[in-house]
């Protein structure tokens, strides 16, 4: 069974750091993009940074130039350092993964189970 499993989530200031880590297992063949994506209460959920497998990034507008996203294609693992952080960005953080297996060539979506972060004023 193939899951994501989050980590790194917490209570932290206004101009404080954290950073997420996102481990991917199971039978996984291969994995092209992945992300992170946030919902705060009363918001839909949206996008925050995505990394190809050979390194594109994309960012939303608000978190360019505070946050990084980053892989590791050995460990199915990505990563989210966030700096500067405010207290905007507080929100329950999902890692999402574009996987598949080794006999299907069709890439399909999972998520992690979420992680809160919250940062006070």
């Amino acid at each position: 069974q193939v899951q994501l499993v989050e980590s790194g989530g917490g209570l932290v200031q206004a101009g404080g750091s954290l950073r997420l880590s996102c481990a991917a297992s199971g039978r996984i063949f291969s994995i092209n993009s992945m992300g992170w994506y946030r919902q705060a209460p009363g918001k839909q959920r949206e996008l925050v940074a995505s990394i190809s497998s050979g390194g594109d990034t994309n960012y939303a507008d608000s978190v360019k130039g505070r946050f990084t996203i980053s892989r590791d294609n050995a460990k199915n693992t990505v990563y989210l350092q966030m700096n500067s952080l405010k207290p905007e960005d507080t929100a329950v953080y999902y890692c999402n993964a574009n996987w598949r297996g080794e006999y299907y060539r069709a890439y399909v979506p999972i998520w992690g189970q979420g992680t809160q972060v919250t940062v006070s004023s």
